[in-house]
């Protein structure tokens, strides 16, 4: 067994627990059995999923036995938001949801050993209960006034809008989830976010009350935060998916690689498996030149290779290179291509014109004057060949794949054409 307290706590993922002497304890002693939940509120996991996912797989590559549950039943509910209340999703959208969240999460674990992993479903164990016997088996052990103090209900009491009884009743449900896993499979560890600290105590609570023997802890990872005080995971464009349909791997690995050198210590602490050594060379590589982005390279590799493949991760940093002139576009194909084109500014047209009106109308310069002079000093690019007239024309030929141009300015400035006529 690894000594896995104090490899989180180095890592900066141990916030809370309930008892860290003891939770340190069962863990040496371990194998413990443990769960961490995934709601399907949407038809893929983010990347602020990944630190969850990635605790849990850590936590088995200690020897620890997890369970993964996507909840089918927490799912159609929705834990509370601290601003407003959730929309419900009809049962068949969140059973397509639940299928493909455990797809995504199914990769990052072992289903095979002593300590193979466990996919559930709380659907399991309350699709066949009545209002009734929730009531009376579960309702009748929480205590309004403790509910009543857990943050994100409190916030919405706080709020014009309230909380709804169905939102409300969330944390009785999540602590079901704990309850019906230590019964059925002897879990004793719940995992999770210190944001639902609330609900992980809930379930240790009922448990306490209805099984007053049981040795039951609960360990929350911290959220992860950026240094200019945005959310992690969001961009302009929004949440970074790890579907590649909502997110390329293009704009995935690109999202790490533009990482903060403030932030990229602690990204690389608590999403990398490279060992400590690694990862503190990699700190000091960003103090000394911080300019190279080693740490940002090495955390965008890995991360898109776990998450996407080492041929797709091959595929991005192909492309990535051959947009600034240090491999061949011609080789990349088309749907890579469209995916790093994306991410750069990028206009269609009917059909192709002189090159420095492409460069004025996509925005790499101010004007075609300005175009004109780029291209008389020699800065001009397109699909890296460097334009030497200032009347120079793309020939059709000049498509990659039949539509793409890809136009440079310098070294750095990157700017794309469609060509959507025939």
């Amino acid at each position: 067994m690894t000594d896995i307290v104090d490899e989180l706590k180095w890592r900066g993922l141990f916030a809370l627990s309930t008892d860290e002497d003891a939770l340190r304890k069962a863990l040496a002693d371990g194998p413990v059995t443990f769960y961490c939940g995934f709601d399907p509120t949407a038809p893929s996991l983010h990347v602020g999923h990944l630190v969850q996912v990635l605790t849990v797989r850590r936590l088995q590559q200690a020897g620890h036995r997890p369970l993964a549950l996507v909840g089918g039943a927490t799912g159609l509910i929705g834990d509370p938001r601290p601003t407003a209340e959730r929309t419900l999703n009809d049962p068949e959208t969140v059973r397509g949801w639940v299928d493909k969240l455990r797809g995504q999460i199914e990769p990052f674990l072992d289903f095979e050993g002593e300590n193979a992993a466990l996919m559930v479903n709380n659907l399991d164990w309350t699709e066949g209960l009545s209002a009734i016997e929730f009531l009376r088996d579960i309702g009748k052990h929480f205590r309004v006034n403790k509910m009543l103090t857990k943050d994100s209900v409190a916030r919405r009491l706080e709020s014009s809008e309230g909380i709804s009884y169905t939102e409300f009743s969330y944390q009785l449900l999540q602590g079901m989830d704990f309850l019906q896993l230590f019964r059925r499979y002897g879990c004793t560890l719940q995992q999770g976010g210190s944001d639902q600290w609330g609900n992980l105590t809930a379930g240790l609570d009922l448990i306490h009350r209805l099984e007053p023997q049981a040795d039951v802890h609960a360990l929350a990872t911290p959220l992860m935060t950026k240094a200019d005080g945005t959310k992690f995971g969001k961009t302009e464009g929004g949440a970074v998916w790890l579907d590649p349909e909502m997110t390329t791997p293009y704009a995935f690995y690109q999202f790490w690689l533009n990482v903060d050198d403030r932030d990229i210590s602690t990204y690389l602490r608590i999403l990398s498996f490279k060992s400590r050594e690694e990862l503190e060379e990699l700190e000091k590589q960003t103090e000394e030149r911080p300019q190279a982005r080693a740490a940002q390279r090495a955390l965008a590799e890995e991360l898109t290779t776990l998450v996407h493949g080492a041929g797709q991760t091959a595929a991005v940093i192909a492309a990535s290179k051959a947009l600034f002139g240090q491999g061949e576009l011609a080789d990349l194909d088309e749907r890579t291509l469209t995916a790093a084109l994306s991410e750069v500014p990028h206009i269609q047209v009917a059909a192709l014109g002189p090159v420095v009106d492409l460069f004025a109308e996509v925005g790499l310069v101010a004007s075609k004057s300005a175009a004109r002079r780029t291209v008389k000093e020699g800065g001009a690019y397109v699909n890296n060949a460097k334009v030497t007239a200032e009347d120079a024309v793309p020939a059709k030929e000049d498509l990659l794949h039949g539509r793409w141009l890809v136009l440079r300015r310098g070294k750095k400035n990157l700017a794309a054409v469609e060509v959507t006529g025939g």
